[in-house]
């Protein structure tokens, strides 16, 4: 260690070479790194649901989920399993292991699935998916007192624009009611007409659907031949033929019942303002920075207002990347502000030049782990920037270690590359394990298994990344910056030195005076008194834990804060 300390300190070439990889490498990985505002991670849930139309919730329980249980029920790797039956879908959850590959489970449950034969024969195909949580960006809300056809219809046109967006890939319409045709029948005109519901049915069934032909084999090439039928309409659906008379009379589906053309009648609606609207979220997926996309998204608000029909207003709302920015500012603001206050406090009692070495081991430190972020597949989120702040506090503290001594034996023996060398060696060893003691203390949070882990594990990921490069700057580059003192000083740099130094007296006096005549009397009495020492410190952590045992101290892992959004459930009785 002390080797190649010593190494480094006498080859400034090579120290400036490190510290200039450390710092470009970080600046060029910058731009690259995912932007996101929640960590993307799997939910170890996989998800499989069965479309079961005009079934009640008990058909589908025992037609649809009793089924799925029962063939994937002794897979490998499932440690809970959730049905849910209600009226036309059936939805079955399958809780993963902690620690399964949730690749090889999702495939053995789709081949299980698939061998399903005794599912009714009105079921849609199964939908087997890998719950993963995804992160909406912004959203774009349309409003206006129109009819609620043409509110949906722009609502559709703004999520196709947005969508064809260059970095936009994944929009949804949201807080608009399902389109729906309605046929009612009523048994009165089925007997009126000699009809059966069945009948109805069938002819609807026969219909309203599109068939491949086959293919003819032409001199041109080959032509495939298809018939479609599918309605889409109400007045589609109103022209089926039922019956043709042996007049060549026809009975349509319009004569006996009633098509509405309309949307499906739920329990949501959505309004803005007090207005009608419909909304239109915007996710961030892959490598797309949130940033960006939220960017995007409001310079399209922007432009579209004034495509907009008369009553109807576009306007963003919700938009999540602002936590984000404000996340980014506040790690920025933090980081400058703890440079200079570093850099401020050692010029207050060391040389100004050994201070902003000292002090520029910050930024160094916060680059190489930035560096490794995309190795150790971290992006730029909530949780990242959280861990950075935290680390800001104590990632200089070895720095100031060395180069506190370095100046002490500079004082003593004069600049030089073996008075440098010597002094950071000897704090080596301190510095290493001061280091390495923190390290173990953010260590465990990599072992935290579950959601929660794969949420907190990027802070220690980013602490240790910080702490080591921090270690790095301290004992291989620092001391070759402070082996040599400049002799080149201009007059008045020369003066201003002076004053500066007269400065800095007065608060090395102070300093000096509270450690001669309060710090080691105190210390003193608290060595003599040695057992009482040690019983105070002994009855202060029993009493901590007796006051968080008793419940005086409250814990909470995730506390409630208040949130920048009201939210009202009304329940009517």
């Amino acid at each position: 260690m002390k080797g190649l300390i010593a190494w480094f300190a006498g080859n400034s070439v090579a120290a400036n070479l490190l510290m200039g990889l450390i710092v470009i490498a970080g600046l060029f990985t910058l731009p690259t790194i995912k932007q996101e505002i929640f960590p993307e991670f799997s939910l170890d849930i996989i998800a499989i649901t069965v479309v079961y139309r005009g079934a009640a919730p008990e058909e589908v329980e025992e037609g649809v989920c009793l089924r799925i249980e029962e063939a994937v029920q002794d897979l490998e790797g499932i440690k809970h399993i959730t049905s849910n039956a209600s009226e036309g879908v059936g939805s079955v959850s399958v809780e993963l292991e902690i620690g399964y590959d949730s690749g090889e489970l999702l495939d053995d449950i789709k081949a299980r699935v698939d061998a399903i034969e005794t599912f009714p024969i009105e079921t849609e195909k199964p939908v087997i998916t890998e719950l993963r949580n995804r992160r909406a960006v912004i959203d774009v809300v349309i409003w206006g007192d129109v009819e609620e056809e043409a509110l949906k219809a722009i609502g559709q046109r703004v999520r196709d624009d947005i969508n064809a967006i260059p970095g936009i890939t994944q929009v949804d319409l949201v807080s608009a009611r399902p389109y729906e045709i309605a046929i009612e029948i009523s048994e009165t005109d089925l007997r009126r007409y000699g009809l059966t519901f069945e009948e109805v049915a069938g002819a609807i069934r026969r219909s309203s659907l599109d068939l491949p032909g086959g293919s003819i084999r032409a001199r041109e090439g080959e032509i495939l031949l298809r018939a479609t039928g599918q309605a889409y309409e109400g007045d589609e659906f109103a022209s089926i033929v039922l019956r043709t008379r042996p007049d060549g009379t026809r009975l349509m589906l319009g004569d006996v019942a009633n098509v509405v053309d309309g949307f499906a009648e739920t329990d949501e609606s959505a309004r803005f303002s007090g207005k009608p609207a419909v909304g239109v979220r915007v996710f961030r997926v892959g490598n797309q920075a949130a940033l960006d996309v939220a960017e995007k998204a409001k310079a399209y608000v922007d432009e579209a207002q004034a495509d907009m029909p008369a009553g109807v207003t576009i306007t963003h709302w919700n938009d999540q990347s602002r936590i984000l920015r404000g996340r980014l500012d506040l790690m920025t603001r933090s980081a400058r502000n703890g440079y200079l206050l570093v850099l401020g406090v050692l010029a207050l009692f060391l040389r100004f030049r050994l201070a902003f070495w000292v002090s520029l081991g910050i930024p160094i430190s916060f680059l190489g782990a930035i560096w490794l972020m995309p190795t150790l597949d971290v992006s730029i989120n909530l949780i990242s920037l959280f861990a950075f702040i935290v680390v800001l506090g104590i990632v200089v503290d070895d720095a100031i270690i060395i180069g506190e001594n370095i100046f002490k034996h500079q004082e003593r023996d004069g600049a030089s590359v073996a008075t440098s060398a010597r002094a950071a060696g000897e704090v080596a060893l301190p510095v290493v394990f001061g280091i390495l003691t923190t390290v173990a203390a953010f260590y465990p949070l990599l072992n935290v298994v579950g959601t929660t882990g794969k949420v907190m594990r990027v802070i220690p990921m980013i602490v240790i990344a910080t702490l080591l490069f921090s270690m790095i700057e301290s004992l291989l580059i620092l001391p070759a910056h402070l082996a040599h003192k400049s002799e080149r000083r201009l007059p008045v740099l020369s003066r201003i030195s002076d004053v500066w130094r007269r400065f800095q007296g007065t608060f090395s006096n102070g300093l000096t005076n509270f450690i001669e005549h309060r710090y080691s009397p105190f210390l003193y009495r608290a060595i003599k008194w040695r057992y009482t020492t040690i019983g105070i410190a002994v009855a202060t952590l029993v009493l901590t834990i007796g006051l968080v045992s008793g419940g005086w101290i409250r814990f909470q892992f995730f506390p409630r804060v208040e949130s920048d959004f009201v939210a009202a459930s009304l329940t009517l009785t």
